[in-house]
């Protein structure tokens, strides 16, 4: 229901562009949710220059995916793996010789602001132990990539055993992000960028890089666009401005 309701507004908030047709407003992107304010800095960037606006449509890359598979009109997809970039490619649906990976991110171990807990991910550490009767947020494990990646540092560092029961699952990293913020679970586990976009949040500790697939966040054109600024805007996001922007917000480089 809720990547209906996701594909709904996508669509809604197409039509209700103002007044203007497909070539008059910005191209589509379908982003990864971690990208928000980055994505949204770099958009404003490049209508600085001129250009219409993109329109840009935040959710877990999982969704996103699916709706292009479905057939949701957009023009460029920015996941936050490979992938659900892999199945849209798989689908027949990338533009060829568009696909590049753009970022790179940090996972990070979150509780809110109040919190004085101090535990360091590590082998064996007593992540269960402390979240007592609590649970833990992620991004939903089976699907979302935040959610995969965490599950699978939990899963090398030997304690995702002792704290599967406990998980609290989001449709989205900045989902269960928004439950640690309320205080609605003592811990989450979320990306770095994510945690520095937030006030109500404080890193209790970073997971080793080595402890999960490395996270890599692919750009490409989608095969049907046919947005005048598409390769443009790809191109600018991969440009020296484009990521000096994504720097400013913690990315990496891939």
């Amino acid at each position: 229901m809720a990547r209906v309701l996701h594909l709904l507004a996508l669509l809604l908030a197409i039509l209700l562009a103002p007044v203007a047709t497909a070539q008059e407003r910005g191209p589509v992107v379908l982003a990864a949710a971690s990208l928000q304010e980055s994505l949204t800095e770099a958009a404003n960037a490049w209508a600085a220059k001129g250009h219409a606006k993109p329109v840009l449509s935040f959710a877990a890359s999982s969704a996103l995916a699916r709706q292009a598979i479905a057939g949701a009109p957009a023009d460029i997809f920015l996941s936050a793996d490979e992938e659900w970039m892999d199945a849209v490619a798989k689908a027949g649906l990338l533009r060829a010789g568009t696909r590049t990976t753009l970022l790179g991110n940090r996972l990070v171990l979150i509780a809110p602001t109040s919190s004085k807990v101090r535990l360091t991910p590590a082998r064996g550490f007593a992540l269960a132990k402390a979240l007592g009767g609590g649970r833990l947020a992620l991004a939903d494990p089976d699907a979302v990539p935040a959610g995969k990646y965490a599950k699978a540092a939990l899963t090398h560092l030997g304690v995702w055993a002792g704290v599967a029961g406990k998980v609290a699952p989001a449709e989205n990293v900045r989902a269960a992000m928004a439950l640690v913020e309320r205080g609605a679970a003592p811990f989450g586990i979320v990306y770095a960028t994510d945690a520095r976009a937030s006030k109500a949040v404080r890193v209790v500790g970073t997971f080793p890089a080595a402890s999960h697939p490395p996270i890599r966040y692919p750009v490409a054109l989608l095969k049907a666009s046919r947005h005048k600024d598409a390769a443009g805007f790809r191109a600018f996001l991969l440009s020296k401005q484009g990521r000096a922007i994504f720097a400013r917000h913690g990315f990496s480089a891939p």
